[in-house]
């Protein structure tokens, strides 16, 4: 894929942490970089000293407890999927401590054909306590929401992320090495070929296609995919802001490489994940006739994808029921609903 050929993402220059409204950003509908906004952080700093450096500077923050890593061989070329005839995956899932991985990724930055080492999604709190109180990338109160947002961090050698999407919004900040993105817009769905819903790869379904020599007979879409594509060259201490859903393949372009990412949702805890909806859906209205599904499609338009006040609207406050406003009470008692009737 030449990327060249592809447009960059909007940029932001000139802005320092604190100014910026995330929640603005994510309205826009448009993933946006803002450029050199953590470059002064420490361990960004120990980074461009060099990787031991970096490295040495994690560990000060090692909790201790085994993390979770992928180790892959050097045929994978770095990118973590499923094998050939996708009955498993092309690498090793294991469990160990942090100074172990970070060795075998010394290792390979002089050796020839190193693994492909990877330690994805890792809770920054849960694991490297202290850290984002010496890298604030963000303040808790710089983000949108009720929710608390979820920091995590990426470690790992020159590793690629196949297409995926997140149900949540995204602040993404390598701090360690510099990270490509490339993203489409969520109505590329059937344009990217979505993998098996389980197992996969990361725990989120992945874009079946090689986009280092895609195969546009089995593929064909996917050159409309790529005619919506934009990439993301990011640096150290850029960030890259983009809304829930939609999909992104990452790549980490240099020997040892670190991002931290903060994932949220603009909505009350209670609120419940569209995934359990949609895999129920798949259950209860996929195989019905195409008549039934569009009518049942304008069910849902007015009862879930239109305005929240306004299927009740016409109602007694006493009479909405679940059409009224939902609080956590409401919440509990409409999922005790639906529990009861699964479990019929």
């Amino acid at each position: 894929m030449d990327y060249d050929t592809l447009p960059a993402v909007r940029t932001i220059e000139g802005k320092k942490r604190g100014e910026i409204d995330f929640a603005a950003l994510i309205e826009g509908g448009e993933p946006v970089v803002l450029k050199a906004m953590a470059t002064d952080l420490p361990l960004v700093e120990a980074g461009r000293q060099s990787a031991d450096a970096a490295m040495a500077y994690l560990l000060r923050f090692d909790a201790g407890r085994p993390v979770v890593g992928f180790v892959g061989e050097p045929r994978i070329g770095g990118r973590f999927f499923y094998n050939h005839d996708v009955t498993g995956m092309n690498y090793a899932a294991g469990r160990g401590p942090l100074a172990g991985y970070l060795d075998r990724i010394r290792s390979g930055i002089t050796g020839k054909n190193a693994p492909s080492v990877y330690l994805g999604s890792t809770d920054v709190d849960t694991f490297f306590p202290g850290l984002c109180s010496e890298n604030p990338v963000v303040a808790k109160d710089e983000m949108p929401g009720s929710g608390v947002p979820l920091a995590s961090l990426w470690i790992g050698n020159r590793t690629t992320a196949a297409a995926h999407w997140d149900m949540s919004n995204n602040i993404a900040c390598p701090l360690v090495g510099r990270r490509r993105f490339t993203l489409f817009p969520p109505n590329q769905i059937a344009n990217l070929y979505p993998g098996p819903l389980e197992p996969t790869p990361g725990g989120q379904v992945v874009s079946m296609v090689d986009f280092v020599e895609p195969n546009y007979d089995r593929h064909p879409g996917f050159r409309e995919a790529l005619s919506t594509a934009r990439v993301a060259d990011l640096d150290p201490g850029d960030m890259l802001v983009y809304p829930a859903l939609w999909w992104h393949r990452v790549e980490a372009l240099d020997d040892f490489n670190v991002m931290i990412n903060y994932w949220w949702n603009d909505v009350p805890a209670f609120v419940d994940t569209p995934m359990t909806t949609m895999l129920h859906a798949m259950l209860s209205l996929r195989d019905r006739p195409e008549g039934e599904k569009r009518a049942w499609r304008e069910l849902f338009d007015y009862y879930v994808f239109g305005p929240a006040e306004h299927a009740g609207a016409h109602l007694p406050p006493h009479a909405r029921g679940a059409l009224a406003a939902l609080d956590d009470t409401a919440a509990r008692r409409l999922r005790a609903q639906v529990l009861q009737r699964l479990n019929r």
